[in-house]
C-alpha cells in the first residue's frame, strides 16, 4: 500500500531530513509544493488534505495556521513545532514513553513530535518516576550539550562562516527553555526541572545529563540498581539502549562521545557515579531521534507499518 505524505516546511533542517528518509521508500508518495507557492494558503491546504500524513516543520504560529487548514478527517498531522506538545487533544509522539503510547499514536490524527532535549530528558527520568523511585515533586537539575544544527539555518550559517565559533556556548540562561513544559509533563514530575543547554561547535549530536542525589530517591538505590530499572523498562525496545554500568566500556578513556549516535534513531542511556551521587546521561542525534527520525517513527506506528522502516 502506498501513502501520500506532505512536508509543510520542507526547506528547513527537519523537513529536509524527513524528505531524505522518505525518498528512499517505495510505500511513500511525497507531495511537493512548488517553491514559489510555499506561502500560498490554498495550495498548502490542497496538499495537506490530499495527504494521508502531513508533517509540520514550521514555527509555532505557522504550524497552528496549517492545522486550521485541515478539513480531511483522514489526514494525520505530525507537528514538529512546540505548539501542541502539551495539548491534551494531541498525542505525544514518543512510542517508548509508556506501554500504551503506541496504541494512542495509532488511534490519533494529531501527533506532537517531541523536542530533542525533551526526548533525552524524558527517556532518562520517566522510568524512575513511574517506578516511584523518584518522587514526582523532585527538583531535578540537568544540562544538555547539542550540535549547532538544532538552531536551524541561521545558526548553521553562523557556525559555518569563515569566522567559525570554536567554543561551546551556554544559552537559555533565563531558565525558561521552551521544552520545559513537555519535560515536566511526560516525566510525571510536578515541578519543572532546572535545565540549561549548551550549543557546541559540531553539527549534530546531543547528550542530556541529569544529576541525582540518592537522598532524592524514595528508597535506597545504587547506580547499578538504577541502571537495571532502566534496562527493565526499555526491554525489547529497538531504539533504546541502556548501557552497562562500566565507565571504561562506555566512554573513550573517561570522555563521553556526544556524537556516537549520529546518523541513527538510537538513544543510549548511561548511569554513572557512586552511592553518594550519580549521573544519568541520554544521548541521541538531535536531527534523528531528536527530530526527523522521531517523526518518521511515529508515522510508521500510526500507519501500522514496521516501526523501524526507513530508520537505522
Amino acid at each position: 500500500m502506498s501513502y501520500k505524505v506532505f512536508v509543510d516546511g520542507q526547506e528547513g533542517t527537519t523537513g529536509l531530513q524527513i524528505n531524505e528518509y522518505l525518498a528512499k521508500r517505495d510505500d511513500i508518495t511525497l507531495l511537493k509544493i512548488d517553491s514559489d507557492k510555499r506561502k500560498d494558503l490554498a495550495e498548502r491546504q490542497r496538499l495537506i488534505n490530499e495527504s494521508d500524513v502531513t508533517f509540520l516543520c514550521l514555527p509555532d504560529a505557522a504550524a497552528k495556521e496549517s492545522v486550521s487548514l485541515v478539513n480531511n478527517p483522514n489526514t494525520c498531522v505530525i507537528d514538529a513545532s512546540t505548539a501542541h506538545r502539551v495539548n491534551p487533544d494531541w498525542v505525544f509522539g514518543l512510542p517508548e514513553l509508556a506501554a500504551d503510547q503506541r496504541d494512542k499514536i495509532r488511534a490519533s490524527k494529531r501527533i506532537a513530535n517531541p523536542g530533542c532535549h525533551a526526548s533525552a530528558f524524558i527517556l532518562a527520568l520517566r522510568p524512575l518516576v513511574a517506578a516511584g523511585l523518584l518522587p514526582a515533586d523532585s527538583q531535578i537539575a540537568a544540562n544538555s550539550i547539542t550540535g549547532y544544527s538544532g538552531g536551524g539555518k541561521s545558526m548553521i550559517a553562523e557556525y559555518e562562516s569563515p569566522e567559525r565559533i570554536l567554543a561551546p556556548r551556554a544559552y537559555a540562561l533565563g531558565l525558561a527553555h521552551k521544552h520545559l513544559p513537555e519535560m515536566q509533563a511526560y516525566t510525571g514530575l510536578s515541578v519543572a526541572p532546572i535545565f540549561q543547554p549548551i550549543v557546541g561547535p559540531f553539527y549534530k549530536g546531543l547528550a542530556v545529563t541529569c544529576y541525582l542525589h540518592p537522598q532524592q530517591c524514595s528508597r535506597a538505590a545504587t547506580p547499578q540498581q538504577v541502571r537495571e530499572l532502566l534496562a527493565d523498562y526499555y526491554q525489547g525496545e529497538r531504539f533504546i539502549r541502556v548501557l552497562p554500568f562500566d565507565l571504561n566500556a562506555t566512554t573513550d578513556g573517561g570522555f563521553y562521545n556526544v556524537e556516537a549516535n549520529n546518523g541513527s534513531n538510537h538513544v543510549d542511556i548511561a548511569v554513572y557515579g557512586t552511592e553518594e551521587r550519580m549521573l544519568l546521561i541520554a544521548r541521541l542525534d538531535n536531527l534523528g531521534k531528536g527530530a526527523s527520525g522521531a517523526a518518521v517513527q511515529s508515522m510508521n506506528v500510526h500507519l501500522g507499518v514496521e516501526e523501524s522502516l526507513g530508520l537505522v
